[in-house]
């Protein structure tokens, strides 16, 4: 966990201006700096960036946050992973609370030797990237494969020799204890031997660019053809993609990403100009798979041979991707001629032939989805139905988002021929609410994209978000009891308060950032879209409107103490304390 004031640090010693700018091209507009918004396709610029309030916010689609949420939005990072790189930026380490009593030598010792590690699989990918131009045989294999020198260089590739112990050239003493833990070498009871031996080298990189591990094909027919590094402090398979890092500008300027199963199909890919293209480490596709790849687009492709094979990989993609689906993420599985892989298919037909099938006969998820569970059912009988209900029901279950998951429900109901209501009750869930259909009240034109109506707490919160310093004005005595959107408040300014000095909106975001009040601010920053103003209050007049606000939202929660506690002297009774307050309140109300 990465302490909260190092995070106030962090932000308080970069600018967004220059972290945006870099990414998405800014123009002065005012005090702001405004772009076409990076997050969705528009041709008027609503994207604002604040270098004052250090935040961004599109006044379209309502996308909002600081440096840290801009890295983690645009460039599909976790929180740690923008955390780090703005870290590096500013030459900043990231401490890691692990304990509130941790040895400071052991969080040094900790880091040591990860720096170790990252150091060390660096290295020999640097050796094997030297030793592919000095041996025929891989460089011939490479050139066969119509793989040009900048390819080659983008990627990385290598080759690691033959021989027992050839990492010995570079790392003395061979083995140490580095080698070994990082999966390069390997202890087999006491003798020690490179795990890779006569290869050519495929560097797998993490979100940073730094080498974390290896793939490793055969130039051969020996077995087996492909070799992955091990589960190392470093590298987790299932927590990784060959070819992200390589590949996060084409899947931006493509906005969409394409999973194949081989290192090689995504060079291949790559040369003959896709290169959004990535592959899962020797493994299925895993659940944290499906979340980094919703992190970097929002249109994925999976891509198999179609043997028996490549159908039970898709199969499993799909199922574990069900938990993770949302509204606005569409997935879709292509299904190769059996005699093809991406790889051999690219080169036999080309990148437009390529992408037009992968883009005209790819099927939808929920198409798929149907097609493969009633494959072989005779849906004319009641006994086909049944076991489509039965199969069918345990995976739409783990569905949460919404309307997916409602309209794969509507189409069972079609399929299986029962009614929404009856099929719910089948399944155990709360049947479908049926709806009155009200009168229709045309609105105009104008009035068809409303932001959300807040109320006055809320309003008071965006005013103290855009304008921190504004929490002086705020004072909640301790006998009132606050919940809800008034606990926001109370929580915001207390923190703002007790700070050193006013903090910036980006802080107070990453304040709020897994709080219980973040879904709220979420809330009012949507209400902003469109009102380019609603951000901007600021003024002498701004701040007297606050100050009336604040008293009104005080005398609000005066008067509902006062009905609780008479509520409470009619049912149970009054305490001596609460006596005195509820004759304090009343007093307080007659002035």
């Amino acid at each position: 966990m990465i302490p909260a004031d190092f995070i106030d640090e962090l932000l308080a010693k970069i600018d967004i201006v220059d972290i945006i700018d870099e990414q998405v091209p800014l123009k002065k507009s005012g005090a702001n700096y405004m772009a076409c918004c990076p997050f969705h396709k528009e041709k008027t610029p609503s994207f604002s960036v604040s270098p004052t309030k250090q935040f961004y916010h599109c006044f379209s689609c309502g996308a909002h946050g600081s440096a840290i949420g801009f890295m983690m939005e645009h460039q599909g990072l976790s929180f740690p992973e923008a955390v780090q790189q703005l870290a590096d930026r500013a030459g900043m380490k990231v401490p890691q609370t692990r304990g509130q009593n941790e040895n400071p030598e052991i969080r040094a010792e900790r880091k040591k030797k990860q720096q170790t590690l990252e150091e060390t699989t660096e290295a020999a990918a640097q050796f094997y990237a030297q030793q592919l131009p000095l041996h025929a045989a891989a460089h011939t294999y490479f050139q066969q494969r119509g793989l040009s020198a900048e390819v080659i260089a983008h990627y990385g590739l290598g080759y690691a020799p033959e021989g027992w112990q050839p990492l010995a050239k570079v790392f003395q003493p061979y083995p140490n204890t580095a080698l070994v833990e990082s999966g390069m070498v390997v202890d087999n009871e006491g003798k020690y031997y490179d795990r890779f031996r006569h290869r050519v080298m495929f560097p797998i990189r993490n979100p940073r660019g730094q080498v974390i591990g290896f793939g490793g094909r055969v130039l051969d027919d020996s077995k087996p053809k492909y070799l992955n590094s091990p589960d190392t402090p470093l590298f987790d398979k299932g927590k990784n993609l060959y070819g992200l890092y390589e590949g996060r500008s084409a899947i931006k300027e493509a906005g969409r990403i394409l999973v194949v199963e081989g290192y090689m199909d995504v060079v291949a890919l790559a040369q003959f100009g896709i290169g959004y293209g990535v592959a899962s480490l020797g493994t299925s596709t895993t659940a944290e798979h499906v979340k980094i790849l919703m992190r970097q687009a929002d249109s994925i492709y999976f891509c198999f041979d179609g043997d028996s094979a490549g159908r039970k990989a898709a199969w499993r993609a799909l199922e574990n991707a069900l938990p993770q689906l949302k509204d606005d993420k569409a997935l879709h599985f292509l299904f190769l001629p059996e005699e093809h892989d991406p790889d051999s298919y690219i080169r036999a037909f080309g990148k437009d032939k390529f992408e037009d099938m992968l883009l005209s006969q790819s099927k939808p998820l929920s198409e798929y989805f149907w097609q493969h569970l009633s494959d072989g059912l005779n849906l004319h009988t009641q006994e086909g139905k049944a076991e489509l209900v039965k199969t069918s029901s345990p995976l739409l279950a783990q569905i949460t988002a919404p309307a997916l998951g409602f309209l794969l429900k509507q189409k069972l109901s079609e399929l299986v021929g029962i009614d929404p209501a009856d099929l719910a009750q089948l399944l155990g869930q709360e049947a479908p609410k049926r709806s009155v259909k009200a009168k229709s009240y045309k609105l105009p034109s104008a009035t068809a994209k409303q932001p959300a109506m807040l109320t006055l707490v809320q309003k008071q919160i965006r005013s103290l978000l855009i304008n921190p310093n504004w929490a002086a004005y705020i004072d909640l005595p301790e006998y009132l009891v606050l919940d809800g959107d008034f606990a926001c408040l109370a929580n915001l300014a207390e923190w703002i308060n007790s700070q050193p000095a006013a903090p910036s909106s980006a802080q107070i975001l990453e304040y709020m950032r897994h709080s219980p009040h973040q879904a709220l601010l979420n809330l009012i920053f949507q209400s902003a879209s469109g009102i380019s103003e609603a951000l901007e209050g600021s003024s002498e007049e701004d701040l007297e409107n606050f100050r009336i606000g604040m008293k009104k939202l005080l005398d609000e929660l005066k008067y509902r103490q006062i009905e609780s506690l008479k509520q409470k002297n009619l049912h149970s009774g009054l305490s001596d304390y609460e006596k005195k307050l509820l004759l304090s309140l009343l007093t307080l109300k007659a002035h």
